[in-house]
């Protein structure tokens, strides 16, 4: 949050979109709010809220600058629905046209499968899309904590103990 926080401060609002693949890779690419054009049928993965810090509950919805919207094509999207995408920040060049380029860091997101409770839960909220979106529906306010210390604590990697 800490890098998206710094980035916001120099760049205004923001937003994120998985990148599929090409010249980018598959990284999740930042960019300033309304600079990437999101699709009707792009699906919003999540909203990141900026105030939020380890372990905290949201009481209601991010706002402006608050609120980093998290977007993925639909067809990149019917691949990855079976997994859920941890936002993670590493040593490294990101790609390009990211915001974080010239931090010296960048942005990957590391996957771990839905167990089959989850697939079914999900089946049953259908994710909002750019056209949703457009017409001014959000999404429910999370009653978990989503901002974890450590990538590992969202998303354990297999055969590392966790601490």
């Amino acid at each position: 949050m800490e890098l998206l926080c710094r980035l916001g401060g120099i760049h205004g609002e923001l937003m994120m979109h998985q990148s599929g693949g090409c010249c980018d890779g598959s990284s999740p690419m930042c960019y300033p709010a309304g600079e990437f054009i999101v699709g009707d049928r792009d699906v919003l993965l999540g909203l990141l809220d900026l105030r939020l810090g380890v372990g905290d509950i949201p009481d209601d919805l991010p706002e402006g600058g608050d609120a980093v919207p998290v977007w993925i094509s639909g067809s990149q999207f019917q691949a990855w629905k079976h997994t859920q995408l941890v936002l993670d920040v590493v040593p490294g060049r990101g790609g390009g046209f990211s915001l974080e380029s010239p931090e010296g860091v960048r942005f990957l997101s590391r996957g771990r499968a839905y167990t089959a409770v989850e697939n079914e839960l999900l089946e049953h909220h259908p994710p909002l899309i750019g056209l949703d979106w457009e017409e001014g529906r959000r999404p429910e306010v999370p009653g978990e904590h989503l901002v974890v210390a450590e990538a590992a604590d969202a998303c354990p990697v297999p055969g590392m103990l966790q601490g």
